[in-house]
């Protein structure tokens, strides 16, 4: 191996790009494994997790590693794109080892990693040689100070029963977004990923959940606690919250429905209440509404609003009162591309496009599919059989529903 570092701090490798010989981008490094060995030997380091598209992670040994400078890694060429799984006596630097609470030999003092370095052997094995800790909270609430420390200096790196941090864990995901955090999620340990569901910021741990396939998705919810959970299922998209719902015991969907507020709650239920998969019971129950008096400038200040999804956020549905679903009469759909041709003070039901014709709540998922692909869209309208708008279907939820339920995992149409 000719790599030109001899040690490196494997925190600061997160993100990473790595490439191939002839220069094109593999794709990035999301964590380092390591093996603990027997007592007085250094742990090894086994390899990189590698993201590869789509969101996928693979393994690299560091055999094939053979060059490692600050901002780019290189292979020795060809690798291995089978999904990456971690063994029961392999952990995982970056979600598992930082913010780990160790004790120091020497003193008995409390310390929390934030960085460990590995280095390079005679052999071009690759071992973690030293921590860089932080020593637990001085007086007067000020943080520790920090020390780099060898390895065998300290105890319980490698320990599962005590509560961990999750603040670097956090640092390395910050800027993903909620689908590649839910995959990150999918390799953890039920206990760190716990600690670190719990850290979420609300809104994102809801879209996490809606990335999650269905068996960790309903392991999560029902693991955090009535208010929270509650909380997480109104944060997210109605009809996500609804499918949700159909997959816990009904005893279970009924208590959360009882804890959320009415308003939410009578939305789920409406959904609950269609056959998965029929337009209904895909359908959104918050598209963007305005009344017949509406201007452009008002629907484009609605298509703005950040939380929408680019599909959601590709229609204005004018409806008469009341303006939320089931709303009044349903009058017709204006596209965001023709709202950018107007002038702001146009009404937006001048504009409407007549050739859009609603479909009913009932209707199977291969009428919706055709309907979407006859007529090119990327959102569908869903009334009642009094013309009142329900809510509205959107592409990928025509998507998801049109793939095998276990889609997110299943690499074989990947692999071909």
């Amino acid at each position: 191996m000719t790599t030109t570092a001899t040690r490196v701090y494997l925190a600061r490798l997160a993100g990473t790009a790595v490439f191939d010989p002839a220069g094109d981008r593999v794709g990035k490094i999301r964590d380092i494994v390591v093996l603990a060995r027997d007592t007085g030997k250094a742990p090894n380091v086994l390899g990189l997790v590698v993201e590869v598209a789509p969101r996928r992670r693979i393994f690299v040994p560091m055999s094939r590693i053979t060059a490692m400078d600050p901002g780019s890694v290189v292979t020795s060429g060809m690798v291995n794109l089978r999904r990456f799984e971690r063994r029961n006596d392999e952990k995982l630097v970056i979600a598992e080892l930082l913010d780990q609470r160790v004790n120091l030999i020497g003193t008995g003092e409390k310390a929390t990693v934030e960085d460990i370095a590995m280095t390079s052997g005679r052999l071009h094995d690759w071992h973690v040689s030293r921590l860089f800790i932080r020593k637990g909270e001085s007086r007067f609430g000020r943080r520790g100070p920090t020390v780099t420390v060898d390895w065998n200096e300290v105890t319980g790196l490698f320990a599962e029963f005590e509560p961990q941090g999750v603040d670097s864990l956090l640092k390395s995901i910050d800027s993903m977004r909620a689908a590649d955090i839910a995959n990150v999620l999918q390799g953890l340990t039920p206990k760190r990923r716990l600690e670190v569901i719990a850290q979420l910021d609300l809104e994102l741990l809801a879209d996490v959940v809606e990335e999650l396939p269905e068996d960790d998705r309903v392991e999560i919810i029902s693991e955090l606690g009535l208010e929270r959970a509650t909380d997480v299922l109104e944060e997210m998209d109605p009809d996500d919250a609804a499918d949700l719902l159909s997959e816990l015991p009904p005893e279970r969907a009924q208590a959360f429905l009882e804890a959320m507020e009415p308003e939410d709650a009578e939305d789920l239920r409406r959904l609950l209440a269609y056959d998965d998969f029929s337009a209904g019971g895909m359908m959104t129950t918050e598209p963007i509404l305005v009344s017949s008096d509406a201007t452009v400038a008002e629907a484009l200040a609605r298509v703005r609003m950040p939380e929408l999804s680019p599909a959601v956020a590709s229609q204005v549905y004018v409806v008469r009162p009341p303006i939320e679903t089931p709303t009044g009469r349903y009058i017709g759909v204006a596209h965001v591309q023709r709202l950018l041709r107007e002038a702001p003070a146009t009404l937006v039901s001048a504009i409407l496009d007549s050739s859009l014709e609603p479909i009913g709540p009932d209707a199977p998922l291969g009428q919706v599919a055709r309907y979407f692909a006859t007529y090119n869209l990327v959102a569908l309208p869903v009334v009642d059989e009094n013309g009142h708008l329900l809510g509205a279907v959107t592409i990928d939820d025509v998507i998801d529903h049109m793939l095998p339920d276990d889609w997110r995992e299943n690499e074989n149409d990947e692999e071909g």
